[in-house]
C-alpha cells in the first residue's frame, strides 16, 4: 500500500518519494517493520495467551522425557510471525506482482493448517493435533497451487541466459528471450542449469516438455510437504527452528537479489527472473519476523512457534526456492532439516524391523543429542546403534542451548557452502 502511496507521489515530484522504487530500500524497511511488530505484537500477545492460560499442555514436567520444566509456557507463537511478515508485504511489496500474491497464499495456507493443528491440541487436549492426511492434503493443495500457476501464469518469464557487453564505452545487458522455462540451478555444474525435460527426451520434442511440467508441478508438490515438515520436526528446542530458519532465510534473500539482478545473474551465470525482487522483499520481512520472534522464543522460551510457525517457515522456504529455480540446493541449504526427516524414517524403520537396530539414539535427531547411550540402553537393552555419542548423561537445560546454538552453526556452514557453489563449477 505504502509502495502505491509513494510512487503516486514520486510522479508528483515529492522529495523522497522515489526511495520506493530501490528494492533494497523496501527490503530494509520490511526488515524493521517486521521486527519491530513482532517485538512489540508479540508481547502483547504472550500476555494475552498467560491472561486466558492458553498454554502447550503436552510439555507438562510429568510426561516430559527429559523433565524440564516448561510446563505454563503459551503456544501458536506462529501467529506472531505471520502478523509480524504480512503487515510489512502489505504495506511495502507490490500487491499485484504474482510472486507476491504466491507468497502470501503460502503463509496463509500453511498458516491456517498449523493454527488449526494446534487448536486442536490446545483446546481440544487431543494431543495428536491434525490428521496426518489432513496436514499432507493441505500441503498438496498448496503445492498444486504454486506449480500450476508458475506453469500458466502469463506474468511469469525468465531469461535463461544473461551476458554483459561493452558498446560505446557503456555496459549493456544482454538477455535471452523471455520463456517459460523448465530449467532449474544445479550446483557444482559449469552453467549452473539442468533442464528437465532433458529427462524426456525419449518422448520426443511435442511432449518432453509437457512431461517436464508435470514433473516440475509435481516437484513443487513434494518439495513443500518435505520441507513444511522438516520445518515442523526442527521445532523442538528453544530457539532451534527460529534461529536455524533465519540463517536459511538470509541465504535466500542473496539469492533472491542475485537472481532479480540482472547485472548478478549474469555475474554468477544464473537465470534472470523478472518480478523476483518482490521474493527480496518479502523475505526480508521474514526474516525479520523470525528474529524478532527470536527475542522471545530463545532459552528460555517465552512461548513456543507451534505448527502454526514451524508450517508455515518450511512453507515459505520452499515456495520461495521454487520460484528461484533453486529448489535443487535445498537438500544442502536445509541440510539440517533433511536429516531431521532422515531421523524420524529411521525410527520407523526401527519399528518394522522389530527394535533391532537404529542410526540414531532418539528421533528428531536433536532428541538424539540430548539423549545418553546409557539412557537409550535402559529403554532398549537389546538394540544396536550406530551412533552412540557419549555414555554419561545430558539431559539439562544447558545442553539444550548447546544443542540449538550448535544447530546455529552447522546451518551458517551449509548456508556459506551452498552460496558458494556458484563459484565451484
Amino acid at each position: 500500500m505504502l509502495y502505491y502511496l509513494f510512487n503516486y507521489l514520486d510522479k508528483h515530484d515529492f522529495p523522497g518519494a522515489g526511495m520506493f522504487n530501490y528494492v533494497t530500500f523496501r527490503a530494509a524497511v520490511a526488515v524493521i517493520l517486521s521486527l519491530v511488530i513482532a517485538v512489540w505484537f508479540g508481547n502483547w500477545f504472550i500476555k494475552m495467551l498467560k491472561r486466558k492460560k492458553i498454554s502447550e499442555t503436552q510439555r507438562d514436567a510429568s510426561i516430559d522425557p527429559y523433565n524440564e520444566k516448561k510446563v505454563g509456557v503459551p503456544t501458536m507463537g506462529g501467529v506472531i510471525i505471520i502478523t509480524a511478515i504480512l503487515i510489512p508485504v502489505l504495506l511495502v511489496c507490490k500487491l499485484h506482482s504474482v510472486y507476491t500474491l504466491l507468497m502470501i497464499v503460502t503463509t496463509l495456507i500453511l498458516g491456517i493448517l498449523g493454527f488449526a493443528d494446534d487448536y486442536i491440541k490446545t483446546f481440544k487436549k487431543r494431543k495428536d493435533g491434525l490428521k496426518p492426511r489432513v496436514k499432507l492434503g493441505g500441503q498438496i493443495l498448496l503445492g498444486l497451487i504454486v506449480g500450476l500457476t508458475l506453469r500458466f501464469s502469463p506474468a511469469v518469464q525468465i531469461n535463461e541466459t544473461v551476458h554483459l557487453k561493452i558498446e560505446n564505452n557503456k555496459e549493456i545487458v544482454v538477455k535471452s528471450p523471455d520463456v517459460k522455462s523448465t530449467r532449474t540451478t544445479i550446483p557444482f555444474l559449469k552453467n549452473h542449469n539442468l533442464n528437465y525435460a532433458d529427462l524426456f527426451r525419449w518422448a520426443g520434442p511435442k511432449w518432453m516438455y509437457n512431461l517436464a511440467w508435470v514433473f516440475l508441478v509435481l516437484l513443487t508438490v513434494f518439495v513443500v510437504a518435505a520441507v513444511s515438515n522438516g520445518s515442523n520436526l526442527n521445532d523442538g528446542m528453544d530457539g532451534m527452528a527460529s534461529g536455524n530458519s533465519a540463517i536459511i532465510g538470509i541465504t535466500l534473500v542473496i539469492l533472491a537479489y542475485i537472481s532479480s539482478n540482472a547485472v548478478t545473474a549474469s555475474h554468477f551465470t544464473v537465470m534472470y527472473i523478472p518480478g523476483c525482487e518482490e521474493l527480496v522483499v518479502f523475505l526480508a520481512a521474514f526474516v525479520g519476523a523470525l528474529i524478532g520472534f527470536l527475542w522471545f522464543n530463545s532459552f528460555p522460551a517465552q512461548i513456543f512457534m507451534g505448527d502454526t510457525g514451524s508450517l508455515t517457515i518450511g512453507g515459505i522456504i520452499a515456495v520461495s526456492a521454487i520460484i528461484m529455480h533453486k529448489e535443487l540446493l535445498l537438500p544442502l541449504l536445509c541440510g539440517v532439516f533433511l536429516f531431521e526427516i532422515f531421523s524420524n524414517i529411521d525410527v520407523e524403520i526401527f519399528k518394522k524391523n522389530g527394535h533391532k537396530h537404529r542410526i540414531w539414539k532418539k528421533a528428531p535427531l536433536h532428541d538424539h543429542y540430548r539423549t545418553s547411550y546409557s539412557d537409550f540402553k535402559k529403554a532398549y537393552p537389546n538394540t544396536r546403534v550406530t551412533f552412540k555419542g557419549r555414555g554419561e548423561g545430558f539431559n539439562t537445560v544447558h545442553h539444550e542451548v548447546k544443542i540449538t546454538i550448535r544447530f546455529w552453526i552447522v546451518t551458517i556452514l551449509l548456508a556459506a557452502f551452498t552460496l558458494l557453489t556458484f563459484k565451484i563449477r
